[in-house]
């Protein structure tokens, strides 16, 4: 059965690849549309589904995943920096406390739905105005969810992780793998 990932985020595709898992990709070009009143938990089911739910349609033969992330400091969603500015606000805020990262999860296929989340607790150590300045100017965390990556320069200020870790650079590969195989997609011989 033919796998495809709606996504185009680099990371997602990384840990695809750590799974061995052979897919194409189908990237949701639908404007996000999030329902009023939504928990943070209900709003990444929901992001996940919806650019499953586009997937599906172009690929309608084909088992999709469809996966969203956010970041949760103190019941606030922290998105990704709307310039380095904004990178430079939430490391400060961020900095020497927990946070929650959530993504949500969605394996769909013709008359077959299944979507899920999973949390990881972070906790980033004390950082100095120059090193968080010093960050940003790599340019390593405008394009991520809560203004830094824990895969690559990010990882210094990462002082702990309560959870998986793969589920914080944005796709929880066990749970994706236990939900591809409920899904029949794969089996655990993989043939």
């Amino acid at each position: 059965m033919e796998l495809i990932l709606a996504s185009q985020s680099p990371r997602r595709h990384e840990i695809m690849d750590f799974m061995g898992l052979s897919y194409q990709t189908e990237v949701c070009t639908e404007p996000e549309q999030i329902p009023a009143g939504l928990s943070i938990p209900e709003t990444v089911m929901h992001l996940a589904h919806q650019k499953a739910q586009f997937a599906l349609h172009m690929h309608p033969d084909a088992c999709v995943i469809g996966a969203d992330t956010i970041v949760d400091l103190d019941g606030e969603i922290i998105g990704k920096p709307k310039s380095p500015e904004d990178a430079i606000r939430t490391l400060k805020r961020m900095q020497g406390r927990t946070h929650t990262v959530y993504t949500g999860l969605a394996v769909l296929k013709k008359d077959y739905e299944d979507v899920r989340f999973v949390t990881t607790r972070v906790r980033f150590r004390p950082m100095s105005d120059k090193e968080i300045r010093w960050y940003v100017s790599t340019g390593d965390p405008l394009d991520k969810a809560g203004s830094y990556g824990a895969q690559g320069l990010g990882s210094v200020f990462v002082e702990s992780i309560e959870g998986n870790y793969f589920n914080v650079i944005g796709l929880p590969a066990p749970v994706l793998y236990e939900m591809l195989l409920k899904a029949g997609a794969i089996t655990e011989d993989r043939t």
